[in-house]
């Protein structure tokens, strides 16, 4: 009998260690080639680790919740398995066990630096329930699950701006003119938020204190149902419970209310890099207000057109043309500033003349920031279900480590959260980072005369090496002019 020894493998993203998440076999269990042996969580992603031994598992050598270098024995499998008459009589393998994810594509397509050559193991990668999170079993102090991780499913929006943006982007917002002044343009109209209910549903929601504007509606022609209070009213009275657990057992020592949660995977990664960029790169930030009007009513074109039909469509997409549009007008802001060049203390700028376009994204696990490759090849369309496939992908915990590599500008949606504007800082490698503020209506003066209009905010950070004041402001001076005509991308 041979007892073979299978080491934690480099994934292919560059990373020295990874977590040991949950067996998915115990000892005696038999396993065939490919099988899935763990789960593992890196800095970048949850994946399933496929074995590359058929045989007995004899010994799990790493308990889970510990995290390990590449190179560490986690498991050892005997080369037999029941009624086999001899080991000899169990086939090795006919090629040698490749890498988990083989060679990674960059934009050029040459192999991603420090990837192994290969094609990966069959069975490898994140599964869709990967995001929930287990119980620790080191010795370490005791891990707990964040209270403020979002978006395992949709999270129920509770102010009416993330109410609006949920509706937005689930194609529930209903309509009324409030402005029809004529301009240059035609006619704009404003949209109001109408929550659509049936009696008895609006009679449930006033006995129970819920204003359905809080509530995301799920109903055929986008109206509030029974099940939506239902499931409303358990949410709200789960976080009051939790809300009255969290603060503890009155009387207890202080030290001994304090929750200590260690700093791994994606939230130690995403740390580093954060306080890498904020101290290597000199950040400037400015904001802008913009009168989105008529990009709500832009979108609200797009969504009865049967071209969108069954397309989830935000004000999130306009901005994302906006950017590469502005982009191209000042290709400066997509680049990278390069350091070292040649083993000596020269510096190089990189303009890429591709747009890798970078979208942070809420998840359980932490912030991640996918990227749309080559964005600026598609049509609105093409990017409208590119936007709606990058965020279910990451949201269930499927983003692939190629998906957040080769970045070249990033916007983060802020608004979401309801949240008027911000700082953000630069995503590594990048040196400019847009921030999309919620949507609201506002007093808004138009020709001398006050009225409401759709408004927000936008913020950008940018690396002052490469993108200065005047760049920058002509910059987002371009974004904004989309956002404020989007009949501007048809030029």
């Amino acid at each position: 009998m041979t007892l073979n020894k299978f080491n934690l493998p480099d994934v292919g993203e560059g990373l020295t260690e990874a977590e040991i998440v949950s067996w998915k076999v115990k000892p005696g269990d038999e396993v065939a080639v490919n099988d899935v042996l763990c789960e593992i969580e890196t800095a970048k992603s949850l994946v399933e680790l496929p074995s590359p031994f058929a045989g007995t598992v004899t010994e799990l050598l790493v308990a889970e919740g510990v995290t390990v270098d590449v190179g560490t024995p986690i498991i050892s499998v005997s080369d037999t398995v029941s009624g086999d008459p001899t080991p000899a009589d169990v086939p090795a393998p006919a090629t040698p066990v490749q890498p988990l994810y083989g060679k990674l594509p960059t934009h050029d397509g040459d192999t991603a630096a420090g990837a192994p050559a290969g094609g990966p193991l069959v069975g490898s990668g994140p599964k869709a329930d990967a995001v929930r999170r287990r119980p620790r079993k080191a010795a370490a102090p005791a891990d707990a699950v964040s209270a403020n991780a979002p978006e395992v499913e949709p999270v129920q929006p509770h102010t009416r701006a993330e109410v609006f943006d949920a509706r937005i982007s689930a194609g529930t917002v209903t309509d009324r003119p409030v402005d029809s002044r004529p301009t240059l343009g035609g006619t704009i109209t404003g949209l109001v938020n109408r929550v659509l209910a049936k009696p008895p549903v609006r009679k449930i929601a006033r006995d129970l204190g819920i204003d359905l504007a809080d509530v995301v509606a799920t109903g055929f022609r986008g109206e509030v149902t029974r099940e939506d209070l239902v499931s409303y009213q358990a949410q709200r009275d789960a976080e009051l419970d939790k809300a009255d657990a969290f603060w503890g057992t009155a009387g207890k020592p202080q030290d001994e209310r304090i929750e200590r949660i260690p700093v791994k995977g994606v939230r130690k990664a995403t740390a580093k890099a954060m306080v890498e960029s904020a101290f290597s790169a000199p950040h400037v930030s400015i904001f802008v207000d913009v009168d989105a009007s008529r990009t709500m009513e832009f979108v609200k074109r797009l969504k009865a057109s049967r071209d969108f039909e069954g397309i989830r469509v935000s004000p999130l997409l306009i901005l994302a043309k906006a950017v590469i549009w502005a982009a191209a007008r000042n290709p400066s802001v997509n680049a990278t500033w390069v350091e070292n060049v040649g083993g000596t203390d020269a510096a190089e700028i990189h303009v890429k003349h591709y747009m890798n376009l970078g979208i942070a994204a809420a998840t359980p696990r932490g912030l991640m920031v996918p990227n749309i490759k080559d964005a600026q090849d598609l049509s609105l369309k093409e990017l409208a279900l590119a936007l709606n496939n990058l965020a279910t992908t990451a949201r269930a915990g499927k983003t692939q480590p190629a998906e957040m590599q080769g970045g070249t500008l990033t916007i983060t949606n802020i608004g979401a959260l309801g949240i008027d504007t911000g700082t953000p800082i630069i995503n590594p490698g990048e040196v400019a980072i847009v921030a999309f503020g919620t949507i609201k209506q506002k007093p808004w003066v138009l020709d001398g005369e006050v009225i409401p209009r759709w408004i927000t905010t936008l913020g950008g950070s940018f690396d002052h090496r490469v993108v200065d004041g005047d760049l920058s402001a002509r910059f987002m001076a371009d974004v904004a002019a989309i956002l404020e005509e989007p009949a501007l991308l048809l030029d």
